[in-house]
């Protein structure tokens, strides 16, 4: 018995990429900077999109003792965008010339004063892509060491070691709000739980 051929829909697009047909930066400030672009979409919509363009961040998910016992390391600081104090995974954005792996080491230590003997890629993601080019990735850092924090002028961080059942509950009862902090937990749960 022949099949049939499978018809894409009326709206499939082969083509993945636009097609910038103007661009200029509109704001520029220390950390990142804002373009307004004319573009020609993948479907062929030709449309202006205002971007907020970022080196990129990490995000490093410590975790003290074994997937059983674990302990996630978290850090206390007030955010103004938020204006609050939020609980937070270590992160912050890749310096000129780091590996993004470079950069969670170094913010790791900074914020924490914690050093970490095994590191692997968990996660990386789009933080919001419908304006924001930045991506996060996190790291996973186990066999933590402690030492002295070097936070920038600017930062007041209190780490805190909490056990991931708490940290869990949080995130569900909506305690700890911070997207990455919260997709973080959330995936280290679910592989303790697979171990």
């Amino acid at each position: 018995m022949a099949t049939k051929a499978k018809r894409r829909p009326a709206n499939f697009v082969k083509k993945s990429k636009a097609t910038i047909l103007k661009s200029r930066v509109t704001y520029r400030a220390p950390v990142f900077y804002v373009t307004s672009e004319i573009v020609r979409e993948p479907s062929g919509v030709t449309a202006r999109r205002d971007i907020v363009r970022h080196p990129g961040s990490v995000v490093v998910l410590a975790v003290d003792g074994s997937a059983k016992n674990a302990r996630v390391l978290l850090a206390r600081q007030f955010r103004h965008a938020a204006n609050k104090e939020m609980l937070e995974l270590p992160a912050g954005r890749i310096d000129p010339g780091e590996t993004p792996l470079q950069g969670a080491k170094r913010e790791l230590m900074e914020e924490t004063g914690y050093r970490a003997r095994r590191w692997s890629k968990a996660m990386f993601f789009y933080v919001s892509p419908g304006f924001l080019d930045e991506t996060m990735t996190i790291f996973l850092a186990e066999g933590l060491e402690p030492g002295e924090a070097a936070p920038e002028e600017d930062e007041v961080i209190r780490p805190q070691l909490v056990p991931l059942a708490r940290a869990v509950e949080m995130v569900m009862r909506g305690t700890i709000q911070d997207a990455k902090t919260i997709a973080g937990i959330l995936w280290y749960d679910k592989k303790a739980t697979n171990s």
